[in-house]
């Protein structure tokens, strides 16, 4: 009996971190590929963004006052008009991501990002994208 509950528990723990929104190490290194292909001219590498043009990322408001389905959305379909992000006003346009990154690309990218930056963490999951994407259209 004492031979199964170290493994049983050790499945367990590891049970309760997926589900509790742990990222996968390959997810986070592909979502960072993908971030630094495409997201970091505006964003910036840091995840700091350009004062007065492009919000932040890193220790962002916008992704703990809003629902992961409005975050997908402005990563999978895009944003425009008024936002505020950690105090400040933001008028820009964000370009969605383009059509030749798949949905796993988008959860990738997205689970990389509440992740960095002293985010609050989660994990965004493709099929959480394709449902704002089906939604959206």
């Amino acid at each position: 009996m004492k031979k199964l509950f170290l493994p049983l528990s050790i499945l367990a723990l590891a049970t309760a971190l997926v589900q509790a929104g742990t990222p996968d190490q390959a997810v986070m290194e592909k979502g960072k590929k993908i971030y630094m292909a495409y997201c970091f001219t505006c964003h910036q590498p840091t995840g700091l963004g350009i004062p007065g043009a492009f919000p932040p990322l890193a220790k962002s408001d916008y992704l703990t006052k809003n629902d992961k389905a409005t975050v997908i959305k402005s990563v999978v379909l895009g944003l425009q008009g008024e936002i505020v992000v950690n105090g400040a006003k933001y008028n820009s346009v964000m370009t969605p991501l383009p059509p030749n990154y798949s949905s796993a690309d988008a959860a990738a990218v997205l689970t990389y990002v509440y992740n960095s930056w002293g985010n609050p963490g989660g994990v965004v999951t493709e099929a959480e994208v394709e449902a704002v994407k089906k939604a959206g259209k």
